[in-house]
């Protein structure tokens, strides 16, 4: 533990979820660097860019207050110097958020590449909310044989069942109670059960609602021993995301 390093790699905005990273971290190293870096690849405009929250100074704060011995903010210099040369995501980054974010898992896995180069970590922490990414992460580090441990942290939520993120502020109130069809749904049990939820609610237009083997991230079969449903769609113009293991309260 103590000449291990572990990353939690953010693009800012902490609020709880972030925090519970940090502390998981904290558990497996003394030394936690925590990362705040706004990454453009992973925007499908230049408009989502500029209007994605920052806030340094409060975010470090939130941090260090967590258990991180380091916040970094590194210019985009730091991260991109030269040419950028996209790390691809394969045909798995094509599916589901993939297919609605082109290009968005490369430009995931091109950032990741560049922290961990420059962090050097041992362990590096990231949730499970962004399911598919946590996927991809992992298999990528385990087909490059990097000697870093990913360490997913389960899904944190409000007391109404909504899975913290950083839009969720963007949310109205009206908008806010529309998106707890979201969790409810996930409860449903499989994929009819999901849709049915969802079609309760006509203020939520669905993206996909599917039924995901966890281990090959391929359409759940009824043998399928973990089963996790995932979600995505829209409230108000909002894009929001959730997944949960089929059986659980998470």
């Amino acid at each position: 533990m103590q000449d291990s390093i572990a990353l939690v790699p953010t693009m800012g905005a902490l609020h709880a979820g972030h925090l519970e990273l940090i502390r998981r971290a904290r558990e497996l190293s003394s030394t936690v660097v925590v990362s705040l870096f706004v990454n453009p690849l992973q925007f499908e405009s230049a408009t989502d860019l500029s209007n994605y929250p920052r806030d340094h100074a409060g975010d470090t704060a939130k941090a260090l207050a967590a258990g991180a011995t380091r916040v970094w903010a590194p210019a985009y210099e730091e991260i991109y110097p030269a040419e950028i040369v996209k790390i691809s995501a394969g045909a798995i980054g094509e599916i589901f958020e993939g297919r609605h974010r082109v290009g968005h898992f490369d430009g995931v896995l091109t950032v990741v590449s560049r922290l961990f180069d420059s962090v050097k970590p041992n362990y590096a922490i990231f949730g499970e909310k962004d399911f598919q990414q946590l996927f991809i992460i992992k298999k990528w580090v385990a087909q490059n044989d990097l000697p870093i441990d990913i360490i997913a942290v389960p899904t944190v939520r409000d007391s109404d069942g909504l899975a913290l993120s950083s839009r969720n502020i963007q949310l109205t109130p009206v908008g806010r109670r529309t998106a707890l069809v979201i969790s409810r749904a996930l409860r449903a049990g499989d994929k009819a059960g999901m849709l049915q939820m969802l079609a309760t609610e006509p203020g939520f237009r669905v993206d996909y609602a599917e039924v995901i083997d966890e281990e090959t991230f391929e359409l759940a079969l009824p043998e399928t021993q973990f089963k996790r449903g995932i979600i995505a769609g829209w409230v108000n113009g909002l894009r929001l995301i959730d997944n949960m293991r089929m059986g659980s309260d998470r």
